[in-house]
């Protein structure tokens, strides 16, 4: 299983528990229900940073899940900060059993970048996009910008993104990722097509969120 770096320190920090518990059981002759009980931690925390390879389609005119989970919503909204007006945001929720690196929704170059502290409220909720920590990443593909925005929640406390304003970036690469539970809102123009609705299943870099018109 390839896990992403960043899980590296978490998964050495759960095994080398597993293992001195084992060893504790070991001399202390049958208590091994204390490790018994450890093991689906560790290994809950090796699958948290998994990082699958993903294929999929990949076009220009396409508007790929930046991330796993769940779509919890759907709207129009005002974008003054890289769309400059309005906007239709999609909402994915990513749970804790989700895969949480996220991938790049579509080819282009990085025109944006935006980081604002904030606070923790459950992710599900529609103000999360506007009062918790996240991280925003506006994209200009061969047929318009959209921006992407990762979104703390209740018990993620870490954004990780990989790319700065002026990086070219390809479709379904690698974004970054969001530790323990988390969301992520892609924003398109108007004009663009979605083709998810709320409560469908998506999975980042394979699922078509939306299109631009041919």
């Amino acid at each position: 299983m390839r896990i992403a770096p960043e899980g590296i320190p978490f998964a050495a920090v759960a095994f080398a528990i597993l293992a001195a518990l084992v060893g504790w059981a070991w001399t202390a002759d049958g208590n091994w229900w204390i490790a018994a009980a450890w093991t689906p931690i560790a290994l809950w925390v090796l699958a948290f940073f998994r990082n699958p390879t993903r294929t999929g389609p990949r076009q220009q005119g396409l508007v790929i899940a930046p991330a796993d989970g769940k779509v919890v919503s759907i709207g129009e909204t005002d974008e003054p900060d890289y769309l400059s007006g309005k906007a239709t945001k999609i909402s994915v929720f990513m749970n804790v059993f989700n895969v949480h690196v996220n991938r790049h929704p579509i080819a282009g170059t990085v025109e944006y970048r935006d980081y604002r502290p904030g606070k923790f409220v459950n992710a599900t909720m529609d103000k999360a996009s506007e009062l918790n920590e996240r991280m925003s990443l506006g994209v200009r593909g061969e047929h318009g910008p959209i921006m992407i925005r990762q979104i703390a929640g209740l018990i993620a406390r870490r954004i990780v993104t990989d790319h700065a304003p002026g990086d070219v970036v390809q479709q379904g690469e690698r974004l970054g990722l969001i530790r323990f539970g988390s969301r992520v809102d892609t924003f398109v123009p108007p004009s663009v097509r979605v083709r998810v609705r709320p409560g469908d299943r998506v999975v980042a870099g394979q699922t078509i969120l939306a299109e631009w018109p041919q």
